[in-house]
C-alpha cells in the first residue's frame, strides 16, 4: 500500500487576525484533508503576549498555543459543513511594526520532521524566505509550492523612495523564490511575475456566503424583493485598500451620483482621515466600524463597489458575488477571475464607473447558476490547486529522473547554480548586520528563550526537527 503523502502548509498569519494569509490557508488545509487521501499540517506563527496585543483584534490573546489552536478550530467548525482532519503546528514569529506583518524566527522548516517532509506549500514564499536561515526548502522537501498572495511592489511604491525600494524588492523576491520553490502559483496577474510561474486563483469563499447567496436566489425565484439596500464597501480602513480611489470617484462625480448612498465598513490606521473625507462630500456616505462580511447586516445590500487596484484577488469581491450581489470593480488583472460571473461589472474609466453604478441601482442582480456558485467554492478552489500544482506528476518526475543525457546535464548545471545562490543567501541571512540592513527584526536569527519555552522548543527538540 502506497504511503499517504504529507502536505505541510506554511503561512504568515493566523486567527484571530482576519487577514487573507490567515483565513485562506486555513480553509485550504481543511479542504485538502477532507478526502482523507493525504495528511495535512497547517504551520502558523506563534506570537509573544506583547506581539499578540499589537496584532489581534478586540484584545484577544492566548496563554498557550493549545488555547489558540482550540480557538482556530472552533472558528473553522462554525463555518464548515464537515469535521476537518488536519493538524496545526506553530512556529516562532515576531511582529514587525514597520512592515505591519509577522516574520518567522529561526529555521521554521524544522517544525516538520524529516519523515513527513513530502510537500511544502509556502503561502507568501517571498515573505517566508526573505530572512530564512537554515536547511534549504528544496533539499528538505520533495516538492515546494509557493503561492503568491500579495502585490508587495505596489505597496512599496507608495512609500518614500518607493520606486527604488520596489526595484530592489523585485529582484530580492525573484531570488529567494527561485532558490526555495520548485513551482510558483500566482493568484492573479496583479502580482509580480516569476520565472515559470502559472496564474490560477486557488482560493474560494467561506461556505456561509454561498448559503446566503442560495437563500437570496430562492427569494428571487419566488418573486420576492431579495435586495432592499443600496451600495456599500468593506475593507481594512487604510487609504491603499481602495478608499482613496472610491472617495475620489465619489467626489469627482457628486452631481451624476446624487441619488447614491454608500455605507463604508472597516477599521484601520486611516479611519479618522477617511471619516473626515467622507463628511466633506455632498453625497450620503456613512462610515461604520468593521463587521464580519457574513453578518446579516450585509445580506440585503444589492451593490458592492470596489475600485481597489492593490489587491491580488479581492476576497470581499468573491464573497459579494457568492451572496448574489452586483459588483462594480475596476478592469484590472486582480479582477480577471471574476469576469466570468455575470454579476461582476468592470469599468475602464470614471465614466464607466458612474454608468455602471447607476445601472446597478436601477436593476436587480442576475441569479447565479449552480455551476457559477460552485466556481466560487473551496471545493472548486481545491480542484484548481491540485491541478495547478500537478502534485503526482511533479513528484514522479523528481523521483524518477530524466532519460535525456542533455536534459540531465542541463538540470545538473541549474542545480549547481541554485546551490551556489542558496549558499550566498544562507551566509547573508546568518549575518546580523546584513539581516538588519535588509529589514529583518533585530535578534530574530533564533527564537528567544520566551518563545522557545512557550512552544516547547528545547535544544534537543529543535535538533530532532
Amino acid at each position: 500500500m502506497d504511503k499517504k503523502e504529507h502536505i505541510a502548509i506554511f503561512t504568515t498569519a493566523s486567527l484571530p487576525w482576519l487577514t487573507g494569509t490567515a483565513v485562506n490557508p486555513l480553509f485550504r488545509a481543511a479542504y485538502l484533508s477532507k478526502s482523507g487521501e493525504r495528511y495535512v499540517t497547517l504551520v502558523i506563527p506563534w506570537l509573544s503576549l506583547k506581539d499578540q496585543g499589537l496584532v489581534y483584534p478586540n484584545s484577544i490573546t492566548f496563554a498557550s498555543p493549545l488555547e489558540q489552536e482550540k480557538y482556530i478550530l472552533q472558528w473553522l467548525e462554525e463555518r464548515l459543513g464537515f469535521t476537518s482532519g488536519f493538524s496545526i503546528r506553530f512556529y516562532p514569529g515576531k511582529f514587525s511594526t514597520d512592515k505591519r506583518s509577522i516574520l518567522a524566527v529561526g529555521d521554521i522548516s524544522e517544525i516538520i520532521p524529516e519523515k513527513d517532509a513530502d510537500i511544502a506549500v509556502l503561502e507568501e514564499p517571498e515573505h517566508l524566505t526573505w530572512y530564512h536561515h537554515g536547511k534549504r526548502w528544496k533539499t528538505k522537501f520533495k516538492l515546494v509550492i509557493g503561492i503568491i498572495h500579495t502585490n508587495y511592489l505596489e505597496y512599496v511604491k507608495r512609500e518614500k523612495n518607493g520606486s527604488m525600494q520596489a526595484f530592489f524588492l523585485k529582484y530580492l523576491n525573484n531570488w529567494v523564490v527561485g532558490i526555495y520553490c520548485h513551482k510558483v502559483i500566482r493568484l492573479s496577474a496583479a502580482t509580480q511575475d516569476y520565472t515559470g510561474s502559472i496564474i490560477c486563483n486557488v482560493h474560494g469563499v467561506n461556505p456561509k456566503f454561498l448559503e446566503i447567496g442560495k437563500k437570496k436566489r430562492e427569494q428571487q425565484q419566488k418573486g420576492d424583493r431579495a435586495f432592499t439596500k443600496g451600495a456599500y464597501f468593506i475593507g481594512k480602513m487604510i487609504w491603499s485598500k481602495g478608499y482613496k480611489e472610491l472617495l475620489q470617484l465619489l467626489k469627482d462625480h457628486q452631481k451624476e451620483l446624487s441619488a447614491l448612498e454608500v455605507d463604508l465598513f472597516g477599521s484601520g490606521e486611516d479611519s479618522a482621515e477617511i471619516q473626515k473625507a467622507a463628511e466633506k462630500l455632498e453625497l450620503a456616505v456613512r462610515v461604520h466600524p468593521a463587521r464580519d462580511h457574513a453578518d446579516a447586516l450585509f445580506h440585503d445590500y444589492k451593490l458592492f463597489l470596489n475600485p481597489s487596484t492593490t489587491d491580488v484577488v479581492c476576497t470581499t469581491t468573491a464573497e459579494a458575488l457568492a451572496m448574489g450581489k452586483i459588483v462594480v470593480c475596476a478592469n484590472h488583472p486582480s479582477n480577471d477571475f471574476f469576469k466570468q460571473f455575470p454579476n461582476c461589472w468592470t469599468y475602464d474609466d470614471d465614466d464607466g464607473f458612474v454608468r455602471l453604478t447607476l445601472k446597478a441601482l436601477a436593476e436587480e442582480p442576475l441569479q447565479p447558476t449552480d455551476a457559477q456558485s460552485h466556481g466560487l467554492s473551496w471545493e472548486a478552489a481545491t480542484e484548481r490547486f491540485l491541478k495547478a500544482a500537478d502534485l503526482d506528476k511533479q513528484l514522479e518526475r523528481k523521483l524518477s529522473g530524466s532519460s535525456s543525457n542533455f536534459l540531465a546535464a542541463s538540470l545538473n548545471l541549474q542545480h549547481t547554480v541554485d546551490e551556489a545562490s542558496a549558499y550566498v543567501h544562507h551566509v547573508a541571512s546568518g549575518f546580523e548586520p546584513s539581516r538588519r540592513f535588509f529589514g529583518a527584526i533585530p535578534d530574530s536569527l533564533q527564537p528567544d528563550e520566551g518563545l522557545r519555552k512557550e512552544l516547547g522548543l528545547t535544544d534537543a527538540a529543535r535538533k530532532q526537527g
